[in-house]
């Protein structure tokens, strides 16, 4: 009984096995502005990727931008006309969440995702 129910899939047509990639497969975030926080790995990474690969401009917050910029590549390569922006964010940090603010402001960019 318990591969019956890990194997299940529920009433969206997804289980725990589904990857982000299935989960978007079809969907275009194109003309999207995503910020996604601790983009240079795990869970954060792997959302700045696939946001990329479905046409969103991805504004990488992160604290270690070298880690970040090896990370951007990555996506770069597996996706060449992605949209990737790099910018310092340390959410620990009030004067780091406030410069990021102001920075962000900047660009014009509406915000219209925020993971």
């Amino acid at each position: 009984m318990l591969p019956w129910i890990f194997s299940r899939k529920g009433a969206s047509g997804f289980s725990w096995a589904s990857t982000l990639d299935h989960v978007t497969a079809g969907i275009s975030a194109s003309g999207l502005t995503t910020i996604v926080t601790g983009a240079s790995s795990g869970i954060g990474a792997e959302t700045a990727r696939v946001l990329a690969a479905r046409g969103a401009h991805v504004i990488m917050a992160v604290r270690n931008l070298a880690a970040a910029e090896d990370m951007r590549q990555a996506v770069l390569a597996e996706s060449p006309a992605a949209s990737l922006d790099l910018m310092e964010l340390d959410l620990s940090s009030l004067a780091s969440v406030r410069k990021f603010d102001g920075d962000f402001d900047a660009t014009g960019l509406p915000l219209n995702i925020l993971v």
